[in-house]
């Protein structure tokens, strides 16, 4: 069976074919797109990013993300996790907010600082 993509890695776009019998990759101009191919034949990876709720915050959502991609077949079991947030202000860019979420070795940080109301 034969599997078409484009490529994003990188700007150029690559109109990738990969066979899935054989794990070979064309279209490729790079090793880059090869194994882009291949995982996403294989085992799919995103970057979730998403919004949490903040109590006392300048606002009341704080945006935060996976600091490294996880299975896509995670994704929604991801969201859930990040709906179950209820953090305190205040936040900064890069504070982890869910250590190691669903046991994949990705952390959810903040990825916005979020001050004290004031007032």
């Amino acid at each position: 069976m034969k599997k078409e993509m484009v490529c994003i890695n990188c700007p150029r776009g690559c109109h990738l074919v990969v066979d899935t019998e054989t794990m070979t990759v064309t279209g490729n101009t790079c090793i880059r797109g090869k194994n882009y191919g291949i995982s996403e034949v294989t085992n799919p990876v995103r970057t979730v990013t998403s919004t949490a709720k903040i109590s006392g915050g300048e606002i009341n959502r704080v945006s935060v993300k996976t600091d490294k991609p996880i299975s896509k077949k995670l994704i929604f079991a991801c969201m859930d996790e990040i709906n179950k947030l209820s953090l305190k202000a205040p936040i900064n860019i890069g504070d982890i907010l869910i250590k190691n979420v669903l046991n994949t070795g990705s952390n959810i940080i903040a990825t916005k600082s979020v001050g004290k109301k004031n007032g």
